[in-house]
């Protein structure tokens, strides 16, 4: 009981010198300037360096060579280094029950997309792929890739895909599951 008086009495000590010292308009600009500086920290650069080791020694874990470029195919669509999957970050819907155009039945598709441009090794071209979330039901948690060819950081949200783009959807379907990759056209 007496230690908490002492301590009361300590307390009461600092905030009468702190308000003899100080202004009621100094306080209140320095408490705005750290609310703005705080509401500036998303903005700053992101360093994804770890994430990249960490996929790298993980792909060096499992016997392939960790400086391997993504290599693209054109045969198997549900796998991860299928031609249209070179910067998707999630499930493919193909696995699900869905397309590479169309989400699984009962799930929706997210108004959002972002976009990444991929080679197709068959035609030579490069194309504009849209890479949509499907909303509504858990995770699949089947075929999941995380490529990151052509990707920006979240402060480019138009090529960042590390976005969960379920944000826009209506309440009941809010819950990530997979992602499609339409073609939205010729890359120039």
């Amino acid at each position: 009981m007496l230690g908490n008086f002492k301590f009361d009495e300590m307390v009461e000590k600092m905030s009468r010198r702190v308000a003899g010292r100080t202004s009621r308009r100094s306080m209140i600009g320095k408490i705005g300037t750290v609310v703005a500086g705080v509401a500036l920290v998303p903005l700053l650069p992101v360093d994804r360096r770890g994430r990249v080791s960490r996929a790298n020694a993980a792909g060096a874990a499992a016997g392939s060579d960790p400086r391997a470029k993504f290599v693209p195919q054109d045969h198997d669509v549900q796998s991860c280094d299928y031609w249209r999957h070179c910067s998707i970050d999630g499930n493919v819907c193909d696995c699900s029950g869905g397309s590479l155009t169309n989400c699984p039945p009962g799930t929706k598709l997210a108004s959002a997309s972002w976009v990444a441009s991929c080679y197709n090794p068959t035609d030579g071209q490069s194309y504009l792929i849209a890479y949509r979330d499907c909303c509504g039901y858990n995770v699949s948690g089947r075929c999941p890739c995380l490529n990151t060819e052509g990707e920006l950081p979240v402060y480019r949200p138009e090529f960042a895909n590390d976005i969960i783009w379920c944000f826009g959807a209506e309440d009941d379907a809010m819950t990530y599951h997979c992602t499609i990759s339409p073609i939205v056209g010729k890359a120039s």
